[in-house]
């Protein structure tokens, strides 16, 4: 009896379309991150390494859906096909077995290395935009968390000695940011 083909979707925020990475793919489940594919700490993506069963075929619009760095992309791709299950990428046209050939193991590596790369530009050109519009004026940051009051609230329950992340918690920012208020001086 054949497998059940798994289909994988990314998206990077929520205002992108995931339908139209598997349209008219034929697949029996879908599983959808709606998250960056910087990391593979990705819910979605842990489920369906969970689900998928020996003589699966995992479906991937493109390798960097599955992941934008090259030792991640290997990593899956040999995991799964280390358990026994089919790995397809559609817009490559590449399927991984895990009887691949030398050719095979190149294009995976050839292609994954690419979308890394275009990871490492994209970031590139965002650090130089908000280079430019800090010049220009236009770029203030992101927007602060908390106002004045709550930042002098904040500050009392540090000196009181309250848990730092109890009090982060209650404001609901990470004790990072609480420390980058800490920081903060009247």
């Amino acid at each position: 009896m054949p497998g059940k083909r798994i289909g994988y979707v990314r998206v990077s925020s929520f205002d992108q379309n995931p339908e139209r990475q598997l349209e008219g793919i034929q697949v029996d489940r879908v599983f959808t991150d709606k998250a960056s594919g910087k990391d593979i700490q990705r819910p979605q993506l842990d489920m369906l390494l969970d689900f998928v069963r020996e003589d699966d075929t995992v479906v991937v619009h493109s390798m960097d859906r599955l992941a934008r760095n090259l030792d991640d992309l290997r990593r899956l791709v040999q995991d799964l096909t280390g358990r026994g299950i089919r790995v397809e990428f559609v817009k490559e046209g590449l399927i991984f077995t895990g009887e691949d050939s030398p050719m095979a193991n190149l294009m995976l590596s050839v292609m994954g290395s690419f979308a890394e790369f275009e990871r490492a530009l994209i970031r590139e050109r965002q650090r130089e935009g908000i280079t430019l519009a800090k010049q220009r004026g236009a770029y203030r940051g992101r927007k602060k968390s908390l106002n004045s009051e709550q930042v002098a609230e904040l500050k009392r329950r540090v000196v009181a000695g309250e848990q730092k992340a109890l009090i982060a918690r209650s404001f609901g920012i990470s004790r990072e940011t609480l420390y980058q208020y800490l920081k903060t001086v009247d």
